[in-house]
């Protein structure tokens, strides 16, 4: 496999880059994409279907590529791969009946491959402003497909507008879908890991009441209350003008640990009026236990690459590319950090790297099993076997 990276802020930038790119003979059967709602989606589809590279993308919420991080802007990695070794497939979700669209498009992986490895994006938010319901998406692929199968990949974003986002490929542009670029193991190996770096703050918390992805209360007390209180932003209760998620959440969510000992960062989006209980990006259960959160200092880059360093030496050879998949809500909490950390990859890899701000995660902790992730910082290396 051999990978490429381009950026542009504009169609005629990326129509540039792509031919200063194939000038050497390289030429790619494949485009990752990430690219923001505020560009030309179909003109740079168009300007990659006009050289026969098909295409795999999400938009963003912030992109980077090698030594480059934008926001407004278009990145793509540009693979030179046989198309016996991929498939990509994109599942409508009708009825927002999430479950049948993630069965449907495993079962349309394991007809593609014996055993199938992919890369997964979906609209992270749709309808206006309603959120996708990533946890049951990774749920549904994990027991059609097995623990084993590997998948990394993000939520598309939309620049912050919590609106509409879409996923696309050559062929089909979607509103409200999942998309998945399917390898054949047997070829493409994936490797990588998600990390976040919030600690916990305080006692352990105890979910006492619960439904789906609503917490009625904490510790026997009214959920919404105790987490304004506990951080000091009581008279906001009731603020129509308040976002928690954006506000306060995305600095302080929970971090909730799980049997086998790894941690999952868990975000309250907002707040149900009539029952003051906290609607969660992530279900958590009654009886469930989480600690409040304060966000990473300056050691969370320096785990990043030192991970990144271990993985590296474990593999036999060089991987071909990298992708990272950030959470969007980083930048706003950790600053330059998030620049750190993409650089701090991009300087451990020494790959074609391409990469997205996105609403949710999808990815490994270390020893950990496959999650649907917020807050993570999540990479996958790309290689040809």
């Amino acid at each position: 496999m051999k990978a490429k990276s381009i950026n542009g802020n504009a169609p005629s930038a990326i129509q540039t880059a792509l031919q200063q790119s194939m000038a050497d003979g390289f030429l790619p059967t494949l485009a990752i994409v990430f690219i923001s709602v505020k560009q030309d989606r179909k003109a740079v589809c168009d300007i990659l279907s006009n050289e026969g590279i098909d295409i795999f993308g999400a938009t963003s919420c912030g992109e980077f590529t090698n030594g480059h991080q934008s926001d407004g802007e278009t990145s793509i990695l540009l693979l030179e791969v046989s198309r016996a070794y991929y498939s990509i497939i994109i599942e409508e979700v009708e009825n927002a009946d999430v479950e049948r669209a993630a069965s449907l498009l495993a079962e349309k992986a394991l007809q593609q491959f014996k055993k199938p490895t992919f890369l997964l994006t979906c609209t992270g938010v749709y309808g206006e402003g309603r959120y996708f319901d990533g946890d049951t998406l990774v749920k549904t692929l994990v027991e059609k497909l097995g623990d084993d199968c590997i998948f990394f990949g993000g939520m598309a974003g939309d620049d912050w507008n919590i609106k509409n986002s879409y996923v696309f490929s050559h062929q089909k542009d979607s509103g409200n879908g999942i998309a998945a670029l399917v390898f054949d193991a047997a070829n493409i190996s994936l490797h990588g890991m998600a990390i976040h770096g919030w600690k916990p703050l305080g006692i352990t918390r105890k979910v006492t009441k619960s439904a789906g992805n609503k917490i009625y209360s904490i510790d026997g007390k009214p959920a919404a209350d105790l987490y304004l209180k506990y951080l000091g932003m009581s008279e906001k209760n009731g603020d129509e003008h308040f976002d928690i998620f954006k506000d306060l959440s995305v600095h302080f969510p929970f971090i909730a640990k799980r049997q086998n000992g790894e941690t999952i960062i868990k975000s309250p989006r907002s707040i149900e009026k009539e029952s003051g209980a906290l609607i969660m990006d992530i279900e958590m259960e009654e009886g469930s236990e989480f600690h409040f959160t304060t966000p990473p200092d300056f050691e969370i880059s320096e785990e990043i690459i030192s991970e990144a360093t271990a993985l590296k030496h474990s593999m036999e050879s060089k991987p071909d590319a990298l992708l990272i998949f950030s959470c969007a809500g980083r930048p706003p909490v950790l600053g330059p950090l998030t620049t750190l950390e993409n650089e701090g990859l991009a300087n451990v890899w020494q790959l074609p790297m391409a990469g997205f701000y996105t609403y949710g995660e999808f990815g490994r902790t270390k020893n950990g099993k496959q999650h649907f992730h917020s807050a993570m910082c999540c990479w996958v290396a790309l290689k040809e076997k």
